[in-house]
């Protein structure tokens, strides 16, 4: 080989890749993108979902994966695109679009409705990388989205790490409300640095400039476990039961520089476009005019005995069966729920689960309550409402989430609860909130969570297995006392029975390791659950840090042991409340999460112990006695000191 050869191929070797710049004024036929799924082409623009079905994604994709890391640098890239987003009914809950960085253009396990059909939930990690922008047009309480019109940044997650609400600052530097919703054309500018690892988010509508200051910017070097060597990029959307149409008009896209501006003058709009019926013929008008008048006339002929049906049919509809007898508590008519939450409206939503969303609404009587909506869609279906009814409507205590009542109405089936004012305890942890729960506070909610659950497994006449122990199922009250809901996944066990299921059900990170081999949940599993929520609460970290390789994710189990095993317990502590605790006390909450983690299920505390740790006359001011009873399971001593039995681990009550 010459070295002139040798010196090219040299440079050759440092070169990108490829590079990747291209502008669509518009889309036709012969437009060079891949569609999947219901994505299609429609008047000049991609539409993403379909109006008929029930459950809908789309997706659109540049053919080729451009070059994201090709060496030790990251790439950067800049974009222009034309969006637009408008519901059949207003009212109707929001989905949304994103843009996104992905390594497939078909993301294993991607769910439709609020996951952009890129993302799953949390009982199945999405599989990734992901590095996406989303234009959410529905708040959902679950992902701490601030309200229904937000722009987000999300890394392998559809709850974001940074989001702002729609919008743009003017000259002047005052921020203007944009409707993302409406239909109207929006003109959005994405600018990635790859040196710096940031990004910046703005949108308009279209035909302003672009304004100076960004909607959004978000910086940290963490967003490089997201990216790989070569990655898509495109849009996706999705939806469930409600339609709401998603469109690109226009798509710029440049990783050499600053993306050529869209000609946005001639874009369609599609302001209340939906379909509408034709201009009809005089004759043809003259016809309906005379069959309306022979309706009604027929109508008002028989109207006595329409009368005296339509009482029979409510009376017939709210008929409670046999089954329900067996229930308690009492059965709230439909019409009593639908008003109190406005009808069902899309402004009383303040959450969304595995069952559907769930509603805020008040009763004739005044108590304010939440409204849980069972969706004809939902999996789990009826055997798991009757598994909740079951349970919760016949458990009565101070830690429990209170069940009112519940109501059937042919296949919609719901569930009221006692509103809980102050949300789930994640909401106070996680995610930059607006007041964070200080030390005090986490250490009497630990404690009202493991009077609840000790309550669950001894305090009735059949054993109640949780199954889904987890900070997001922990509810604040008023006075900010910790309640134990969401039983969906609960299960009657009499006590001594042994218990039998066909399906393992729980979120990753919380769940017990003899799960992974058996499907038998048991006492000792949410004590595992319970564990995991201790030192999720105590160091501010969740339960499992996703990384871009499935088989790299990090355990809070793990990391925890290691600092114990390092005797360096209070590194992990969170140190947003440093200050706040007594160090002893701290480290004794942390070495009991640990021994209610014990990988044998046989070795970790039942809660009736946890309680009288936690509850009892020791406290955590007093760890020396917070600690009596725990002795060491040597047989996962570290070394052979017997002087240092309070350093083996896992720890687990005598």
């Amino acid at each position: 080989m010459t070295p002139l050869l040798q010196l090219l191929l040299f440079f050759l070797s440092f070169s990108p890749i490829s590079t990747l710049d291209f502008l669509y004024n518009s889309f036709n036929a012969t437009t060079n993108l891949r569609l999947y799924d219901d994505a299609r082409l429609d008047s000049s623009a991609i539409l993403f979902t379909n109006d008929s079905d029930q459950f809908s994604i789309g997706r659109c994709f540049y053919p080729s994966p451009i070059s994201v890391k090709p060496a030790s640098n990251v790439t950067s890239f800049s974009t222009q695109f034309v969006f637009s987003i408008i519901p059949e009914i207003v009212s109707s809950p929001g989905f949304g679009l994103v843009f996104a960085l992905s390594n497939s253009t078909n993301p294993p396990g991607a769910l439709s409705g609020q996951y952009f059909g890129m993302f799953n939930n949390d009982s199945v990690p999405t599989v990734g990388p992901i590095f996406a922008v989303e234009f959410d047009t529905g708040q959902n309480d679950e992902f701490n989205d601030p309200d229904g019109n937000h722009v987000g940044i999300d890394l392998n997650d559809v709850q974001s790490v940074k989001t702002a609400t729609g919008g743009y600052y003017d000259g002047n530097g005052t921020f203007v409300a944009v409707n993302m919703r409406n239909g109207n054309n929006i003109r959005t500018w994405i600018e990635f640095s790859g040196d710096k690892f940031e990004i910046n988010v703005t949108i308009a509508p279209v035909g302003l400039d672009k304004p100076v200051r960004p909607l959004l910017s978000y910086r940290n070097w963490r967003i490089e476990e997201y990216l790989t060597r070569e990655m898509y990029v495109g849009f996706s959307a999705s939806k469930t039961t409600w339609v709401e149409r998603q469109r690109v008009l226009a798509w710029s896209f440049s990783d050499t520089g600053v993306a050529r501006d869209i000609n946005t003058t001639g874009l369609p709009l599609f302001d209340n476009d939906w379909p509408s019926k034709s201009k009809l013929s005089t004759g043809a008008t003259v016809g309906i005019v005379v069959g309306c008048v022979v309706f009604v006339c027929v109508g008002l002929g028989a109207l006595y005995w329409i009368w005296r049906e339509c009482w029979d049919v409510e009376i017939e509809e709210d008929e409670v069966e046999d089954w329900e007898l067996e229930y308690w508590p009492h059965r709230i008519s439909y019409e009593e729920l639908h008003n109190g939450t406005d009808g069902f409206s899309r402004d009383a939503v303040i959450g969304a689960g595995g069952f559907g969303k769930v509603y805020k609404g008040v009763l004739e009587n005044g108590t304010e309550v939440a409204v849980k909506c069972v969706n004809h869609d939902s999996k789990q279906g009826l055997r798991e409402f009757m598994a909740e009814i079951s349970s919760i409507g016949r458990l009565q205590h101070k830690n429990l989430v209170p069940m009112r009542g519940w109501c059937r109405k042919a296949n919609e089936l719901m569930l009221v609860y006692d509103y809980m004012p102050n949300g789930s305890l994640n909401r106070w942890i996680f995610d930059r909130p607006n007041k964070l729960l200080d030390w005090k506070g986490r250490v009497r909610v630990l404690g009202d969570v493991a009077e609840g659950l000790n309550y669950l497994h001894k305090g009735w006449d059949q054993l109640v297995v949780h199954r889904d122990i987890k900070s997001s199922n922990i509810l604040l009250d008023s006075e900010m006392k910790g309640r134990l809901g969401d039983f969906g996944l609960s299960k009657l066990y009499a006590h001594g029975e042994a218990p039998h299921t066909t399906r393992v059900v729980g979120t990753l990170g919380y769940m017990a390791p003899e799960l992974a081999t058996s499907v038998s949940p048991t006492a000792a599993s949410d004590v595992y659950s319970y564990g995991v929520l201790v030192l999720e609460v105590m160091t501010g970290k969740r339960p499992i840090e996703m990384r871009p390789d499935s088989y790299n994710d990090l355990l809070l189990v793990d990391l925890v042991k290691y600092k114990y095993e390092e005797r360096n317990l209070l590194a992990i502590a969170d140190e947003r409340i440093r200050g706040e605790y007594e160090e002893e006390a701290m480290e004794s909450i942390l070495k009991i999460g640990l021994a209610c983690c014990n990988p044998k299920p046989t070795l970790r505390p039942d809660m009736g112990q946890v309680v009288s740790l936690l509850l009892g006359e020791d406290t955590p001011a007093s760890p020396r006695k917070l600690l009596s009873g725990l002795t060491t399971n040597k047989s996962y001593r570290r070394d052979s000191d017997a002087d240092e039995e309070d350093m083996a681990t896992p720890l687990h009550l005598a």
